[in-house]
C-alpha cells in the first residue's frame, strides 16, 4: 500500500511565496517575530510527525476500529491499536496548542499553522484526527463565553490538548434543525443545571485517548421559548474536579460506512450535573465559535484527503504499465506507464489543480483569522470578517465534494486494483464522504452562502470580496511582467468575477418575485463561486512561478493548464444554470 507522506515544501511554497504569509504575519504585533525560517521549521516538524506517527496508524485503525464495551455499568470505548501512545505523544509535543495564546498553555503562533497541521492530519488519517479536530473551537468557546470559574478549570487542558472536547448538538430527532432539540437543563439551587437528553453522531463522546473529555452541550431551560433562540450552551465533563463520574453514558457507538478510526457516540445525559457557558438563551451564539472554527477544518480535511488520494494514483501510475500510450508506436511487445496516458494524466493535473488552489484558498481564510484577531485597523478586520463570512462556506463546501468525487477519479487511475482494499484508495473515498454532511451539509452551507449572506446586503459583500480579490492579484504581479502576460493572467479571472455579479444581480432580482428560486440554484451558485475564487488561487501560484521555480513545469504548470482546460469551463456552465432558472429559459 502507498502511504501518505507530507510534501511541506509545497505547502511552504504556497504559504510563503504565493500569499507572503510572513509578511502579513510580522505586520501584526502578536507574530512579529514569526519569521520564515520559524514557519518552515514548524511546518517540517509537523510533516515528520505526521509522516512517521500518525500515517502509520491509518490502515489498522480502518481495519481494527473502535470497539464499545460495557465495564461497571459505563459503556467505555477502547480505540485502535497504538492510537492512545499517539495522541499522548501528540499534545505534549505541544502540536494542539500551536495557534493557542501564551497565557493559556499554548504557543501564540498563526491559525495558517495550525491549518497546514490539520491538512497533513487529515490526508495521513482522518480517523484518529476526529478527536483532536473540535480541540481549538472548544477552546475559544471557552475562553470568550466560560466563567472565570470554567475557565480556570477547563481552559488550560483543553488548550492543550491534555483533555480533548465534544460538541453535543444533534439528536434523534434533530440534526441540522437545531431549533429542534429537547435536551433540557434544569437549574438547581447551587448555581448549576442537571442536564437530560440523549444527543448522537458525537465524534469522540468516549475514548480511551484522554484522562478526561469535555462536552459542550446544546439544552433548552424549563422556560426557554420554542426554536433555536431557547437554547443555552453547558459543559458537562467526564470526570468533576472532585474526581466524581458525571452522569453521561456512551450507550453505543455506531457503525458507519468510513472513519471506522473514529467512534461515532450515542451519549446519553441522565440529570449530569453542568455548568452553562455564556447567557441562557445564547447557547447558538458561543457554539458558533466552535462550528466556524470546525468548517475551515473540515475544508482542509477535503484538501488533505484529496492530496492523499492524488499521491496514491500518482504513484500507482508511475509503476503500472497497461498498453502502448498514444504516440509511442504500435508495438505489442511493450506496454508504457499508465502515468503516459493522457486519460490518466488529465485525472491527476486536475486533482492537483484543485489541490493548489484550495490551499490557496484555506490558508488565505486562516491567515485572515489571524488579521480579524489582531490587526489594529478596523477597515482590515471588516474586510477580514468579509473574507471569512463568505468564503468559509464555499471551501467547506467545494473541498468536501472534490474530496469525494476527486478520490472517486483517482480511484479510477487503480482500474480494478482501485476497488479493492491492498491499496487504500478506497478507504479514502468511504472516510471522506461524511465531510459533505457534517459541519454543515453541502446544501446548508450553499443556502447559508446565498440566501442569508450574499443577498443580506443584496451582493454589497460580495462585489467587496471580489475587489479585495481582483486588487490583491494585481499587487501580485511581478514588476517586470510585460502588459500582455498580465492581461493574460488576469483578464479571465475578471471576466468571472463580473459574470458572478452579474448572476448575482439576476438572482436578487428574481427573488423579489418567488422568494423560493434562491434556494433551487443556491447548490450551482456555489460552485460558481467556489470555480472563480479556484481561478484567482490559480493565477495567484502562477504569477509568483519563475524559471528558478524547482520543478516549474512538471509541479506548477502542468496543473495550471489542467485547471484552465478541464477545471474552470465547469463555471460559465454553472452560472448558465443559475441565470436559466432566474429567466425562466
Amino acid at each position: 500500500m502507498i502511504a501518505y507522506q507530507p510534501r511541506t515544501e509545497d505547502m511552504d511554497f504556497i504559504l510563503t511565496q504565493v500569499l507572503n504569509a510572513p509578511a502579513q504575519l510580522q505586520a501584526l504585533s502578536a507574530f512579529s517575530e514569526v519569521d520564515p525560517d520559524l514557519m518552515r521549521q514548524v511546518l517540517d516538524e509537523a510533516g515528520k510527525f505526521v509522516g512517521e506517527v500518525v500515517a502509520p496508524l491509518n490502515r489498522e485503525g480502518d481495519e481494527v476500529g473502535c470497539r464499545h464495551s460495557v465495564v461497571d455499568g459505563w459503556g467505555t470505548v477502547t480505540m485502535p491499536p497504538g492510537s492512545r501512545d499517539a495522541y499522548q505523544s501528540f499534545w505534549q509535543a505541544g502540536w494542539p496548542a500551536l495557534a493557542c495564546a501564551p497565557e493559556d498553555g499554548g504557543q501564540g503562533l498563526p491559525a495558517a499553522l495550525e491549518a497546514m497541521l490539520y491538512e497533513m492530519l487529515s490526508a495521513a488519517n482522518h480517523g484518529w484526527t476526529m478527536a483532536p479536530g473540535l480541540l481549538h473551537g472548544a477552546y475559544e468557546c471557552i475562553k470568550h463565553y466560560a466563567s472565570d470559574e470554567l475557565r480556570a478549570l477547563y481552559l488550560e487542558k483543553v488548550a492543550t490538548g491534555e483533555w480533548l472536547a465534544t460538541m453535543c448538538l444533534t439528536e434523534p430527532h434533530a440534526g441540522s434543525d437545531l431549533g429542534l432539540a429537547r435536551t433540557k437543563a434544569v437549574p438547581q439551587a447551587d448555581g448549576s443545571y442537571l442536564v437530560s437528553g440523549t444527543k448522537i453522531f458525537i465524534s469522540g463522546g468516549e475514548h480511551d485517548l484522554t484522562d478526561n473529555i469535555v462536552h459542550l452541550v446544546l439544552a433548552r431551560l424549563p422556560d426557554a421559548p420554542p426554536g433555536p433562540k431557547g437554547l443555552s450552551l453547558f459543559l458537562v465533563p467526564k470526570f468533576y474536579p472532585d474526581g466524581t463520574r458525571s452522569k453521561v453514558h456512551c450507550d453505543r457507538i455506531e457503525e458507519k460506512m468510513g472513519l471506522h478510526g473514529s467512534p461515532t457516540c450515542v451519549m446519553r445525559f441522565d440529570e449530569a450535573r453542568a455548568q452553562i457557558v455564556g447567557q441562557p438563551g445564547r447557547g447558538l451564539n458561543a457554539m458558533f465559535v466552535m462550528m466556524n472554527a470546525a468548517r475551515l477544518h473540515v475544508a482542509l480535511q477535503g484538501i488533505g484527503l484529496l492530496d492523499s488520494a492524488w499521491q496514491k494514483a500518482d504513484a500507482y501510475a508511475q509503476e503500472r504499465r497497461q498498453m502502448r500510450a498514444p504516440g509511442k508506436g504500435k508495438s505489442a511487445a511493450e506496454a508504457d506507464f499508465i502515468s503516459e496516458h493522457p486519460a490518466m494524466r488529465r485525472i491527476l493535473d486536475s486533482q492537483r489543480a484543485w489541490i493548489d488552489g484550495g490551499r490557496v484558498l484555506a490558508y488565505s481564510t486562516a491567515l485572515e483569522l489571524d488579521i480579524l484577531k489582531h490587526h489594529l485597523d478596523a477597515t482590515r478586520r471588516e474586510a477580514a470578517q468579509r473574507w471569512c463570512t463568505l468564503v468559509t462556506p464555499i471551501i467547506k463546501a467545494a473541498f468536501t465534494h472534490q474530496a469525494f468525487y476527486g478520490g472517486s477519479e483517482c480511484l479510477q487511475v487503480f482500474g480494478g486494483h482501485g476497488y479493492v482494499r491492498e491499496w487504500g484508495i478506497e478507504q479514502i473515498l468511504r472516510d471522506s464522504r461524511v465531510a459533505m454532511i457534517y459541519e454543515g451539509t453541502n446544501e446548508i452551507q450553499a443556502i447559508d452562502l446565498l440566501a442569508r449572506k450574499v443577498l443580506a446586503d443584496g451582493g454589497a459583500g460580495l462585489s467587496a470580496l471580489l475587489d479585495d480579490l481582483a486588487a490583491s492579484l494585481s499587487a501580485a504581479l511581478p514588476a517586470g511582467m510585460d502588459a500582455a502576460q498580465a492581461s493574460a493572467l488576469t483578464a479571465p479571472v475578471l471576466a468571472r468575477f463580473a459574470r458572478l455579479r452579474q448572476i448575482t444581480a439576476q438572482v436578487a432580482e428574481a427573488a423579489r418575485t418567488d422568494a423560493t428560486l434562491p434556494y433551487w440554484v443556491a447548490d450551482d451558485y456555489l460552485r460558481a463561486a467556489a470555480l472563480a475564487l479556484l481561478g484567482w488561487a490559480g493565477a495567484r501560484i502562477e504569477a509568483m512561478l519563475t524559471a528558478d521555480t524547482p520543478d516549474l513545469v512538471s509541479r506548477w504548470q502542468t496543473p495550471a493548464q489542467a485547471l484552465r482546460s478541464w477545471v474552470l469551463p465547469e463555471f460559465e456552465m454553472r452560472a448558465g444554470i443559475v441565470a436559466a432558472r432566474c429567466t425562466g429559459t
